[in-house]
């Protein structure tokens, strides 16, 4: 059986990884490596199937992904006050 120090150490280092976790999960880092990863391929779709404009449409869905993160933690914090 683990030593009560052990446990408490156990816990701490989970802790600091959940902490890091939701750090990255808000991130900036985090939400302009989707956006760019979308945009690439949405615009190497889009050259697939011949698309006149693919740099412009392929900035669609990167661009709805951003607003998408920046209006869901409104909604989000909302949510929480109501709780």
């Amino acid at each position: 059986m683990k030593s009560l120090e052990e446990r408490v150490a156990a816990i701490e280092g989970r802790n600091k990884r959940v902490e890091l976790d939701k750090k990255w999960e808000t991130s900036w880092t985090r939400r302009i490596t989707i956006a760019l990863l979308t945009y690439a391929v949405i615009v190497m779709y889009l050259f697939v199937i011949n698309n006149d404009k693919p740099f412009i449409n392929g900035a669609v869905p990167a661009t709805g992904f951003i607003l998408s993160t920046l209006v869901l933690k409104r909604i989000r914090d909302f949510w929480q006050s109501k709780q």
